[in-house]
């Protein structure tokens, strides 16, 4: 197999599996407004009150924040200051699009090597989180240093994109 042909098949593996970490959070976003609905109405029409749901929808939120944000850079579907871009010319501005993008790149890592130590950590020690679950804090710490890491590679390949667009501009 070719190098380009492996580039191509390690792209589109990426692509499927942030598409599919993004259709989970549409799941996850589903999922919260039945599990609030239920909670609004068990405790305001039934007089229950049901303790999990705050708790849920607390992990809930955490992980579509990290299953969603790779596609939303994907998509270039993120807020953008592009006040200041748009009144550059194609040339400066592709080059402080690269300049951001690695930067967001090298941060991205960085909270990936400091997550997944945290999650290794927790792992280890069998650390439960003192909630009305009272689950283990690994198996839901685990998703940032996962899309964090999911985000930094879509970081360098927004990187490279731009590179291209930088060099195929000849106007500075």
């Amino acid at each position: 197999m070719s190098a380009s042909k492996l580039i191509r098949r390690i792209i589109r593996i990426f692509d499927a599996i942030v598409n599919y970490f993004a259709f989970f959070a549409v799941i996850l976003i589903l999922f919260l407004v039945a599990s609030i609905l239920y909670e609004v109405v068990m405790r305001y029409f039934i007089g229950r009150v049901v303790l999990w749901t705050f708790e849920v929808t607390e992990y809930s939120l955490l992980f579509i924040t990290f299953l969603a944000t790779t596609w939303l850079l994907k998509e270039e579907a993120h807020v953008k200051m592009d006040f200041v871009l748009n009144r550059l010319k194609p040339r400066p501005q592709a080059m402080l699009n690269t300049v951001t993008s690695c930067l967001g790149a090298l941060m991205f890592l960085t909270v990936t090597w400091y997550s997944a130590r945290v999650v290794w950590q927790t792992s280890q020690t069998g650390y439960y989180l003192p909630t009305v679950l009272e689950i283990l804090a690994a198996p839901i710490l685990v998703i940032i240093p996962i899309g964090t890491f999911l985000l930094s590679m879509q970081f360098l390949r927004r990187a490279f994109g731009f590179v291209g667009d930088w060099k195929s501009t000849g106007e500075t």
